[in-house]
Order: structure tokens, then C-alpha cells, then sequence
């Protein structure tokens, strides 16, 4: 994407979180700020031995799978919170005969997925902070389109680790658990780090403090498992997300070396 080519309202100069991840997943929607951003992740990754753009591969993948046995479960609702700019396998492609929302408070992703969704009436784009989960669930759109009398699944993908806020992101979990009906999921992934290499994770850090999103931050097993108290987690817990029901057709990250955090959970 060129800077003649900027939606209005947008300043192609800040690097945007959503933007950077689709240049890891080889997408063309992103600005030089992103690239140049990026690439300085994608080196300290490397400085780590991580392969960040296969981190990002494997957290992709997981999205597939959760998608998948949630609509093998029964499942027809899907609230995509921080969905980021579309690319493949999109929740909605996923489960073709779901009715989705996609949430974002970034105005490319709202407009790209408007015009990706125009002839879809079974999938809608709304604006929408996470900062303010509850005015998520209460949004006019939302409450139109799904039906929160029956099951519904919240997916939060690597999108709570840009929170910092520990108490903060306690307060958007449970607002989502106490908004979902009984038989409902949260889906859920999150960066970690699996090795002590603190100065390259504030190195990290530095780079997305420039980003519209500000910070982020990593969080282990443990905090994830005390966010999803009140939900019955489905095996295999919280792991890394390429250990979460690998299936053989999909690309296989490496646990070993894994960025992300995998957690789905029932609401009783």
C-alpha cells in the first residue's frame, strides 16, 4: 500500500499493530512505518532465536482450529474482537454458515473489512475499542446481528498482551465471561516468552510504544489460566498455541520456540 493510496483520517507515518502483523503474514496492506517497524521486531526475533513471521503463522493456525471445533461444536456466532486486517482464513471463511462480527478500533481494518464483507450478509464490521468491552456487547450492530440467547463464541486473539494493565485486563475477561450466555467460548491467545531475554523484550516493547496500540507485554501460563477462571477449559489447557489440537494439514510451528499462548473456554 502506497501513502496516495491513505483512507482519509488514517497518518500512515504512526506504524499500527495491525498493520505490522499482516506485514508478518506477507500481506501488502501495511505502510514504510510498518515495514520499517516490522522488520526491527522480525531482528530482535531473530537476535532470540525466534522466526517471528512463523510465530505469527502458527498463531493464525491456532485461530483456524479453534474456529473449526467450535462450529463442529454446534457453534453459529462468532465476536471477533481485534480481528486486524483481513487476510486468509478469516473467521468467516472458517465457518461459512456462522453469522460473525469483526471488531476493530483501527480505521484501515474497518475499511478494508467493509469492502471484503459488502455481498456477505452473514458477516458485519463494526468500530469498537476493547478498552471498552462492555460497550462492545451493547453496541446496536452486535446485538442485530447475534443473538446472545444462544451460543456464542468471543475470540481475543494476540490482542490482550497490548494491555499492560494487569488489573485492567482482568476487568475485559470477566466483562466478556459475565456477557456471554451459558454455553458460550472465549478464545484466547497471548504473547510470551519462553526464554529470559529481558532486554530484547524492552527493545520489543520500544518499538510498539510508537504504535497506536502503545505497549506490549507477555504474560505466562499461570496468569492466563487465572484469567479464564469461571470457564471450563477445553483440553489441552492453556499451552503454547501450536500444541493446542495440532491437526497434520496445517502448518506446524514449534512448541519449543512458540510466541503465543493458546486458552478456549466453556461458560458453564
Amino acid at each position: 500500500m502506497t501513502e496516495e493510496r491513505t483512507p482519509a483520517g488514517i497518518d500512515p507515518s504512526v506504524p499500527s499493530a495491525a498493520r505490522i502483523y499482516d506485514y508478518f503474514l506477507g500481506g501488502k496492506d501495511n505502510f514504510a512505518a510498518d515495514r520499517e517497524a516490522a522488520e526491527k521486531i522480525i531482528a530482535l526475533g531473530d537476535q532470540m532465536d525466534y522466526d517471528i513471521r512463523a510465530l505469527v503463522r502458527a498463531n493464525r493456525a491456532f485461530l483456524g482450529r479453534a474456529v473449526r471445533e467450535l462450529a463442529d461444536a454446534g457453534v453459529r456466532q462468532f465476536l471477533d474482537l481485534g480481528t486486524g486486517l483481513p487476510t486468509r482464513e478469516n473467521v468467516h471463511q472458517i465457518a461459512e454458515e456462522a453469522r460473525v462480527v469483526y471488531v476493530d478500533n483501527d480505521p484501515l481494518v474497518l475499511v478494508h473489512a467493509r469492502a471484503l464483507l459488502e455481498d456477505n450478509r452473514r458477516t458485519i464490521a463494526v468500530a469498537g475499542d476493547l478498552r471498552e468491552p462492555r460497550e462492545i456487547l451493547d453496541d446496536p450492530a452486535v446485538r442485530a446481528h447475534l443473538d446472545f440467547d444462544q451460543p456464542v463464541a468471543i475470540l481475543a486473539l494476540a490482542v490482550l498482551h497490548f494491555f499492560p494493565d494487569d488489573e485492567q485486563v482482568a476487568g475485559i475477561v470477566s466483562t466478556l465471561r459475565d456477557g456471554l450466555p451459558s454455553g458460550g467460548y472465549l478464545v484466547i491467545s497471548h504473547g510470551y516468552a519462553t526464554r529470559g531475554e529481558a532486554e530484547k523484550v524492552a527493545e520489543s516493547r520500544a518499538v510498539y510504544s510508537r504504535t497506536a496500540a502503545g505497549d506490549i507485554v507477555q504474560r505466562d501460563p499461570a496468569h492466563l489460566a487465572r484469567l479464564m477462571e469461571g470457564f471450563e477449559l477445553l483440553e489441552p489447557g492453556v499451552v503454547p498455541v501450536e500444541s493446542w489440537r495440532p491437526r497434520a494439514d496445517q502448518y506446524p510451528g514449534d512448541p519449543d520456540r512458540s510466541g503465543y499462548l493458546a486458552a478456549v473456554g466453556r461458560k458453564p
